[in-house]
């Protein structure tokens, strides 16, 4: 009981100084961005710390939920197998999907908003689209494009599609009325009202789009590897070592998947705050 008591009194003290720093406010730009960057980690931090004492306090079994210091020794171990993986799945698969789904979906946008009938009549299919549940998606694609990472690029090339063709759109006719007249007074033309006027105003819809389909594409990557993949990925990885029971393996794929995200979503969010810097929500 003394030891479970020590435990709990750590964590509050740990929740304690997360909620003194998160209201600490600096002098210093670079000192407060300190602050804020080392507010997750150390949070975080205290996560993985309570998960170890209570995987390890309770005597769970390490097939329902391994402890976060077996979850390392094997991601430090199979480094060579998860980079290989990381390589076929989120190298080939989810980048190349992702580039050819969110800019087909880019340029469809422009043609829908150029030819205004296409709205409605391709919008609704979009969304209908959308809504497929990839584990009916998936199977097809693997059919028609083999087991290799093409299906699987495939499969996000869909996820990521409408998603953009949306938000562009919808970015597209946020344009105020007054500045879309003031270009029509200066004689604009349709293709310097949209480079000028509309696709600047369409840039928070569209990096939100980005940031959506960052995740969206490895998600599909990885659930298209269930229905068919060579001996390698980490889709492949997680179906196969689920089956040995080797739990620690899927978690060790788990992380890699995660880290690949945050990372990924991450950049694509400094560059958003470098193209638009004029929005409100980035003026300090």
């Amino acid at each position: 009981m003394g030891y479970w008591c020590l435990v709990v009194a750590a964590w509050l003290l740990a929740w304690l100084s997360v909620q003194r720093l998160a209201a600490l406010r600096l002098a210093s730009p670079d000192a407060q961005r300190l602050v804020n960057l080392a507010l997750p980690v150390l949070f975080g931090a205290w996560l993985l710390i309570l998960w170890e004492i209570v995987v390890r306090g309770f005597c769970v079994p390490t097939i329902l939920l391994p402890p976060p210091s077996m979850i390392a020794s094997r991601i430090a171990s199979s480094v060579p197998t998860l980079w290989a993986d990381f390589q076929q799945t989120f190298l080939k698969a989810a980048i190349a999907g992702y580039v050819i789904g969110c800019g087909s979906g880019f340029l469809a946008a422009i043609i829908v908003d150029r030819v205004p009938f296409l709205r409605k009549g391709l919008l609704p299919i979009g969304n209908l689209v959308a809504a497929l549940p990839v584990v009916g998606i998936a199977p097809i694609m693997v059919m028609w494009f083999g087991s290799y990472w093409e299906s699987k690029a495939a499969v996000v090339v869909i996820m990521t599609f409408f998603p953009m063709l949306v938000n562009t759109v919808a970015g597209l006719a946020a344009s105020g009325a007054m500045e879309r007249d003031l270009m029509r007074t200066y004689g604009s033309s349709y293709g310097q009202t949209l480079l000028k006027l509309r696709l600047p105003a369409a840039m928070p819809f569209i990096f939100n789009a980005l940031k959506i389909n960052s995740t969206l594409a490895l998600i599909g990557a990885i659930v298209a590897e269930f229905f068919g993949s060579p001996i390698v990925g980490m889709g492949f990885r997680i179906s196969a070592e689920v089956g040995r029971m080797n739990v620690d393996m899927v978690w060790a794929e788990i992380f890699v998947a995660a880290l690949a995200g945050s990372l990924s979503y991450g950049l694509i969010t400094l560059v958003e705050r470098a193209v638009t810097f004029w929005h409100p929500s980035y003026r300090s």
